[in-house]
């Protein structure tokens, strides 16, 4: 799939406060004005072609989000001065990805935030997330 037209990541420019921090031959660095879901200088590193998961990149893509993500952090760092940072990929629904583009999150962290210290791991750990084992069928 290269394009979907009602995706907001292949029509990012619809949106007047999504802004191109970056760019190369595959991906797109992306800031958004309004940050209201997020900390302070978060931006989303996206593939220009359509694609529903991750694990449909090809290697040139992830070797454009990897030069992506260098120069998020060199802005990100040289902006907004954060203490440390959570990257991440969802894929599906089950792991919250609400926009169905392969999308990798940078998020700076600040030591002054309400949940620092609290990684992407510390939700998956909670007592109330852990699985009912289910009988395997034979």
């Amino acid at each position: 799939m290269e394009y979907q037209e009602n995706c907001p990541f292949c029509n990012f420019q619809r949106d007047k406060d999504q802004n191109i921090l970056s760019e190369n031959e595959t991906c797109y660095l992306l800031q958004h004005n309004k940050e209201q879901d997020v900390l302070e200088g978060s931006a989303v590193i996206v593939p220009k072609k359509h694609h529903a998961n991750t694990f449909e990149l090809t290697r040139d893509e992830w070797n454009d989000t990897y030069e992506l993500l260098q120069n998020a952090k060199a802005y990100i760092d040289s902006a907004f001065s954060p203490d440390g940072y959570t990257l991440g990929w969802n894929v599906g629904e089950v792991s919250n990805q609400s926009i169905p583009h392969s999308h990798l999150h940078v998020i700076p962290r600040y030591n002054d935030e309400p949940l620092s210290g609290k990684g992407v791991r510390y939700w998956l750990k909670q007592p109330e997330n852990k699985r009912v084992k289910r009988k395997v069928q034979e």
